[in-house]
């Protein structure tokens, strides 16, 4: 047996589940984890809509995080899809991780967002518990609040399910992430790696492209924009010179929307263009042209195509 045989027999590989609600900080810790940015992140809710492997390499382990769109009381097509992909990243996974934001249940929460939140947590965890699956418990943003009272938050889940550990760390931060993802290689199961290993995710180019756009688009317009908007790359060519160039279309709800997104004189929609065209040439490694566009698509949430295009699977 040669030393590459012998390395490739000793590895092994664990697909790694990453729910919660929204805002979690879901998207943050699989960045973290794999140490390079596969989802992206802002601050508005509901941010990740469709499920995102991240794959790190941690001795002989490969560990492939699945980034979960937050689990909330769905409304529309698009929130019963985000909500079915999320539990659906449970299926074949050897760990799951229930993300935890500790902000949530410091004290009587003020703010709608923060109700929200820990009632959609609390949601989680009978979820899990009718399911009946094993589970980590990982609190987060544990920098913002004291150690009495994180510890009185972890109780009061683990009396609720029976979580296998329970971790407390800060994702932004890089806070406990190391030691946690020494904790899922040493449990990963004997098997061959499943991706290569320079293979950072499993998102296609496409897809990234217009995932870059919309988070320099929510980013910009976090309070304007409702969250009824969505980016497709509607065209990826090379010109002639063997350059790439990409077509995206911003699509949102109402008219009203539309000059939100354009801004005056159009710098709004510049900004984000030369945002999102800035970051894929670092990406890609090459010069970008990038081209976007916006119209009024009134129902594209309640559409299949809309949301087969960004990677959710309609649930009716």
């Amino acid at each position: 047996m040669t030393s590459e045989e012998s390395a490739a027999s000793d590895r092994t590989c664990s697909f790694i589940a990453v729910i919660g609600a929204p805002n979690a900080g879901k998207s943050t810790l699989v960045n973290a984890f794999v140490g390079a940015k596969v989802s992206i992140v802002t601050h508005k809710v509901q941010t990740t809509r469709a499920r995102v492997r991240g794959v790190a390499i941690d001795g002989a382990a490969q560990l492939v995080f699945i980034d979960t769109p937050g689990i909330f009381r769905p409304r529309r097509k698009l929130d019963r899809a985000m909500v079915a992909a999320a539990w659906e990243g449970l299926d074949g996974a050897d760990e799951t991780i229930l993300l935890v934001d500790a902000t949530a249940f410091d004290g009587e929460p003020k703010a709608s967002a923060m109700k929200r939140a820990r009632e959609d947590t609390i949601a989680i965890v009978k979820g899990l518990a009718e399911r009946g699956a094993p589970a980590l418990l990982v609190v987060n943003k544990v920098d913002q609040i004291d150690r009495p009272r994180l510890l009185a938050v972890a109780s009061a889940l683990n009396e609720e399910f029976s979580f296998e550990e329970t971790f407390f760390i800060s994702a932004a931060r890089n806070d406990g992430v190391s030691e946690l993802k020494a904790f899922l290689a040493a449990r990963a199961p004997a098997g061959p790696w499943m991706y290569p290993e320079d293979q950072l995710s499993d998102i296609s180019d496409r897809l990234l492209a217009a995932e870059i756009t919309r988070e320099k688009l929510y980013l910009r317009l976090h309070e304007e924009l409702p969250y009824e908007s969505t980016v497709e790359t509607t065209d990826w060519r090379r010109t002639a010179k063997g350059e790439l160039r990409i077509e995206q279309t911003i699509f949102v709800a109402r008219d009203g929307q539309k000059p939100i997104v354009l801004g005056k004189a159009g710098q709004t929609i510049k900004a984000v263009s030369s945002a999102a065209r800035e970051e894929l040439c670092q990406l890609f490694g090459e010069p970008v042209h990038l081209f976007v566009f916006v119209k009024v698509r009134e129902n594209w949430a309640e559409e299949n195509a809309r949301l087969r295009e960004i990677g959710l699977d309609p649930t009716d």
